[in-house]
């Protein structure tokens, strides 16, 4: 793939992050929301594509444990959805 469009998707991803971490600072979004673990994972996810073509061992680490803790926070989210429809049922 072009070199310079790996490096545009992982500007891309690192952009989705930092505005997702402003968004929750500004409390624009809410960090029990499905929208911030979704938005850090899919950032996440495009920094290490990037990083498959520009390999750098410590980035790829940090961006690993960076989507295990978002999908973690999207079970929760899901988790809680899931229980308040039923106690909605109920």
């Amino acid at each position: 793939m072009n070199s310079f469009l790996v490096d545009v998707i992982g500007i891309v991803g690192v952009a989705i992050v930092v505005a997702t971490y402003f968004l929750l600072q500004s409390e624009k979004i809410d960090s029990k929301g499905f929208l911030y673990s979704f938005l850090n994972a899919f950032g996440s996810l495009l920094i290490m594509y990037s990083l498959l073509y520009n390999w750098n061992l410590a980035s790829f680490i940090i961006e690993f444990f960076w989507i295990l803790i978002s999908l973690y926070g999207l079970r929760k989210w899901y988790r809680s959805k899931k229980q308040n429809a039923f106690n909605d049922n109920i």
